[in-house]
């Protein structure tokens, strides 16, 4: 699957693993720990932008959690028309950005943000756009990186889910290590892998 055709099937996503799809749920204990993470790293007056954020259901905590500078980016545009629905509150007070995360994050600022964070997200980056995209995050992160991602058991590779849509797995900690992060706790979190980053330098 080439870049083009995997963002087109996150942009046009409905059913299961859709904004809608998460709304219904809720926020859910990764929401705890992102607050918790990005509470102790940063506190809760940081600029905090979430990566793949869909329908919003981990900033939602995080703003009933008293965090006040809240933003979030996802591909796919419905998920703006269900946060403002299911979340009004959040909607009022954060800025989102319809896009692709290698489209959106150039438009910003180096450290334009106290903290980045995603929730199964970055296991979708297609490989032409790994590099840039991380390189990407780095530059406007500016104290903190939170992921909660998809890791196996460390070696990479390649793992396909519903219509055989990829999932591509990372040591996220040697990804963002060389890019001028230190890790400052890592920790499983069912499947995921839950790993805290604050700038070297």
């Amino acid at each position: 699957m080439n870049a083009n055709d995997l963002r087109d099937a996150w942009a046009d996503r409905t059913g299961e693993f859709s904004p809608r799809y998460y709304a219904h749920y809720g926020p859910n204990e990764v929401s705890e720990v992102v607050a918790d993470r990005l509470g102790g790293a940063v506190g809760r007056d940081a600029r905090v932008l979430e990566l793949g954020c869909g329908s919003g259901r981990h900033l939602a905590h995080l703003h009933e959690d008293g965090f006040t500078d809240l933003g979030g980016v996802d591909i796919n545009p419905n998920s703006f028309d269900v946060l403002r629905e299911e979340y009004p509150d959040l909607a009022d007070a954060g800025s989102f950005h319809a896009g692709a995360i290698a489209d959106v994050l150039p438009t910003f600022e180096d450290e334009a943000f106290d903290a980045i964070y995603s929730v199964e997200t970055l296991q979708h980056v297609h490989p032409t756009e790994m590099s840039t995209t991380f390189d990407e995050i780095a530059r406007v992160a500016g104290d903190a990186l939170v992921t909660v991602e998809l890791e196996g058991d460390g070696g990479g590779g390649i793992v396909e889910v519903d219509d055989g849509l990829p999932l591509y797995r990372h040591d996220w900690g040697s990804v963002f290590e060389s890019r001028g992060f230190t890790q400052t706790a890592v920790e499983a979190l069912g499947d995921d892998t839950v790993r805290v980053f604050e700038r070297a330098d």
